[in-house]
């Protein structure tokens, strides 16, 4: 994803906005005001909501001495500037996807999710016992900034398509919404790759500007209401695995810190990590109940044949991103050797589990 872009109304019209220097940190008696730039409208189910606990805590756990003014994309800067804001200094803090910054870096796809990539349980452990974030805030220092992760969206859909998928032969000539590099699968597949902002998916729809669509899964999809237009509902998701959502911190404001502040901010971004996913989680069954029982939508499962074609083109198309400059091979040679390990346990534990739970019926 440039993936999870939202374009509001009259974010266009904040040009200077986006790049302008704002004051330093507000300081009244001895109350810090920090800003909080996001790519999410304000309160967005999941997005926006993962940044507005996120500040609450810090407000909470500083007994006040921090206060974390929310701003929605588009109020102060562009939905897709907030990296920029806040290695420039005009913002504090960000709440975005780092995979939007990828003109940046390709390395930053890896610390938000990639094609065939991994679970979110596979994500921290390599973030946070895998070298993982040792990468990115190696990456991340070289443009002023302290990352961290704070959100995730869980196992996405494969997306919202108007004729059924039934072969990787179906992908050719098609236009779908699905940007970075599960785009470029989808290019490699014979579709075309289409970047929309979030507000702009519904009309392209309509108009027929695009044929298919993905955005996260049935609780966001069903607030945008493409059921309206479109009723293949495919799955499972190959381009984002369980997306990883970013703090990100201005590191001069990061390193003058106390200790015990620096500590405060890491707990409060992973609890967040935490509650957010249990957020996703807990909504998208009852959404996708809806989706299907009051709206008609058809749930169609990806063939085996599809997911193999996927999967071999992603292997190029992550290779290639591997080998852009230095910094992006050392992150994509980590995350291929954990992911191999990893896998490993993940088909022990998670997965022969809940191929095994499917034998007992609780609620027959």
């Amino acid at each position: 994803m440039k993936r999870r872009e939202i374009l509001i109304g009259g974010a266009a019209a904040l040009g200077g906005a986006a790049t302008a220097s704002l004051p330093a940190p507000a300081i009244a008696q001895g109350v810090k005001e920090l800003k909080m730039v996001t790519s999410w409208p304000k309160n967005f189910p999941g997005l926006g909501t993962a940044a507005a606990r996120f500040g609450q805590r810090i407000e909470a756990m500083s007994d006040g001495r921090y206060k974390v003014r929310v701003y929605g994309g588009g109020e102060l800067v562009h939905p897709l500037k907030c990296h920029d804001a806040v290695q420039e200094g005009t913002a504090e803090l960000y709440h975005s996807a780092e995979y939007y910054y990828q003109g940046k870096s390709v390395g930053y796809n890896f610390f938000a999710s990639v094609p065939f990539g991994f679970t979110p349980p596979e994500m921290d452990a390599w973030l946070h016992h895998g070298g993982g974030q040792e990468l990115w805030d190696r990456l991340s220092a070289d443009f002023n900034v302290k990352p961290f992760p704070c959100g995730n969206s869980g196992s996405q859909m494969g997306g919202w398509f108007k004729k059924r998928i039934t072969s990787a032969g179906d992908f050719k000539g098609l236009k779908m919404r699905m940007p970075g590099l599960g785009g470029r699968v989808i290019n490699e597949l014979g579709g075309t790759a289409v970047t929309l902002g979030g507000a702009e998916i519904m009309p392209a729809l309509e108009a027929g500007t695009i044929d298919a669509t993905e955005w996260v899964g049935p609780w966001n999809d069903l607030a945008f209401g493409f059921y309206k237009i479109v009723k293949n509902y495919h799955y499972p998701g190959f381009h984002e695995t369980g997306t990883c959502l970013s703090l990100g911190i201005n590191k001069k404001f990061w390193d003058a810190l106390s200790r015990a502040d620096q500590e405060m901010f890491t707990a409060c971004a992973i609890a967040e990590n935490n509650v957010d996913l249990a957020e996703f989680n807990a909504n998208n069954s009852k959404a996708l109940d809806t989706l299907i029982n009051e709206h008609g939508v058809s749930l169609v499962e990806f063939p085996d044949s599809v997911f193999r074609e996927m999967g071999a083109a992603a292997k190029d198309v992550l290779a290639d991103a591997g080998a852009t400059d230095a910094t992006s091979r050392a992150i994509y040679d980590s995350f291929i050797k954990f992911r191999k390990d990893v896998i490993k346990w993940s088909k022990i534990s998670d997965q022969s589990y809940m191929n095994k739970r499917e034998l007992v019926d609780f609620h027959g």
